[in-house]
């Protein structure tokens, strides 16, 4: 009679490994799933935002300058300065104390390859601006700059409509003289923009197209609250770039 009870111990002992067994490979197959998930949670996570984003630019690109972002009202009325400045080269890295924020003339840098800085360029970030001193430079040679703030650049949407707007000027044309570049009012340009504005356009005048007097000179400034393609559109229209003191230099 003991050997029965021998055996269904042994089928007991058994039945209990291979459950033992099957639970375990179900929750290895838990543990494989919940891993696999989290994975690509987390490549979802990365990439989506980048589909998003080189969606969002697809849709811009496809959108006329005049329609990104606000109005042109977002923006002052444009003003003027009296200008100097007009080839007045100071050594590379010397620094200039500009009167305004942003600059639109005064002394500036002058090397090949770095003041002014390249025509190719359109659009730049706090990462890999040029100096203000290279920058300079290129408003003397007829570009139209604008200048975003820290508020700007830290609103994703705001800064996509810039960079669309900055590829609306190709490579390829010789009037699209245009760069996007952020001012650094907390840190290394010090002076900031007028209350409620965090977008500014600057353009150096030679005082109207064919003129040669340098009296005639102006810097012009025009600030907005936010971005405005349309707003752009009709500065360069206004003041293009052979309204500049050196209009055939690149």
């Amino acid at each position: 009679m003991a050997k029965p009870a021998k055996t269904d111990r042994k089928a007991v002992i058994d039945k209990m490994r291979k459950q033992q067994k099957s639970a375990e490979r179900r929750r290895g197959a838990v543990i494989v799933t919940v891993c696999v998930l989290v994975a690509l949670g987390i490549v979802a996570a990365a990439a989506v935002p980048i589909f998003i984003d080189k969606w969002n630019d697809r849709e811009l690109d496809n959108t006329a300058l005049a329609d990104i972002g606000g109005p042109a009202s977002t923006c002052q009325e444009i003003e003027t300065k009296k200008a100097d400045g007009n080839q007045q080269h100071v050594p590379v890295d010397t620094p200039v104390d500009y009167t305004t924020a942003p600059p639109a003339f005064g002394p500036h840098w002058n090397q090949a390859g770095v003041a002014p800085a390249p025509f190719s360029r359109k659009f730049y970030t706090a990462d890999d601006r040029p100096a203000l001193e290279s920058l300079v430079h290129n408003l003397e040679h007829g570009y139209a700059i604008l200048w975003y703030d820290e508020t700007i650049a830290d609103d994703q949407q705001a800064l996509d409509d810039i960079e669309a707007i900055s590829r609306k000027f190709g490579e390829d044309n010789f009037r699209d003289k245009f760069i996007a570049a952020p001012w650094l009012s907390s840190d290394e340009d010090g002076k900031k923009f007028p209350d409620g504005q965090h977008v500014a356009l600057t353009h150096w005048s030679a005082g109207g197209n064919g003129v040669t007097d340098v009296s005639k000179q102006v810097g012009v400034f025009q600030y907005c609250s936010g971005v405005s393609g349309e707003a752009v559109e009709a500065f360069m229209k206004e003041y293009p770039y052979t309204d500049s003191p050196e209009p055939d230099a690149m």
